[in-house]
């Protein structure tokens, strides 16, 4: 998502709160919108899927999501009366956890509604720190998939070790051992939890050309598997050296483990005050 978007969504959240006994609220009518969701009626899905959540958290639906009647202008200049309902920052984040993640509303409402700070900034950084997390967890995914396809055609777990090894080696221009020792990374810890999201995201690249090779060529033993990561992650560095991007002169990034930690406090902290009745 780009910078200009997220301050654009930011500005329009921003716009659409309002307060209510001092807390400040959202207009289920106005968040549907925001949402991406054209029918009222899918929507109510959504919060319905919230209210759920809600209550397996203890919180009272009462407190998050109070029923309200809402004016609107009709076509024909006339006032109607509409249920509507208003939701907490709490209720919000809760739909927004329900809601379709492939959605890129949906994606900025699950970080918008579980920072506190009201800065646009912040909500940015926490979708890249958001993206990186993703990442690191597609390429565990990708990894255990490689590694159970590299079992069936007789490399075991060590095998499949020293063949990542070798593809590190190829990818970073430099050893595990010395990019390790570069980046600062303990030995006994991935040096994908280190890594910038990019580099997280060539060695999932790398990794699943890897598999689809694999398969498709129906290679088996160490040395032809070994040669087909060697040269897929020879190819991922290739286009990126070509753009001007050498992965092992980049600054490592935060511990993936402990950013996990954090942005799980950060919802934890999810305002929950409730309006007064």
């Amino acid at each position: 998502m780009k910078s200009d978007d997220i301050k654009s969504l930011f500005k329009q959240f921003e716009n659409i709160t309002s307060e209510y006994n001092g807390v400040e609220c959202w207009s289920a009518r106005e968040l549907q919108i925001l949402l991406g969701y054209s029918k009222w009626e899918n929507f109510v899905k959504v919060i319905e899927k919230a209210k759920f959540s809600c209550v397996n958290s203890g919180e009272k639906i009462e407190h998050h999501f109070p029923d309200v009647r809402k004016s609107i202008i009709t076509g024909k200049r006339t006032e109607k009366q509409i249920d509507d309902i208003l939701l907490t920052r709490y209720a919000c984040y809760l739909i927004a956890q329900n809601g379709d993640a492939r959605k890129v509303e949906i994606a900025f409402a699950q970080t918008y509604f579980a920072v506190q700070t009201r800065k646009a900034e912040v909500v940015e950084q926490r979708l890249l720190d958001y993206e990186r997390i993703k990442a690191r967890e597609k390429l565990s995914q990708t990894e255990k998939q490689l590694s159970g396809i590299l079992f069936e055609r007789g490399i075991n777990e060590k095998g499949f070790a020293l063949i990542r090894s070798k593809g590190d080696q190829a990818l970073f221009n430099i050893s595990t051992h010395e990019l390790k020792k570069k980046m600062g990374v303990p030995t006994n810890r991935p040096v994908a939890d280190f890594l910038p999201t990019i580099g997280i995201k060539a060695k999932d690249l790398a990794a699943e050309m890897t598999s689809m090779n694999v398969q498709t060529k129906a290679l088996k033993g160490h040395s032809p598997i070994e040669k087909e990561h060697i040269d897929n992650n020879k190819a991922v560095r290739g286009v990126l050296v070509n753009r001007g991007i050498q992965l092992e002169k980049l600054p490592p990034s935060e511990d993936v483990k402990k950013l996990q930690r954090k942005l799980a406090n950060e919802e934890k902290k999810v305002v929950k005050i409730k309006p007064k009745k």
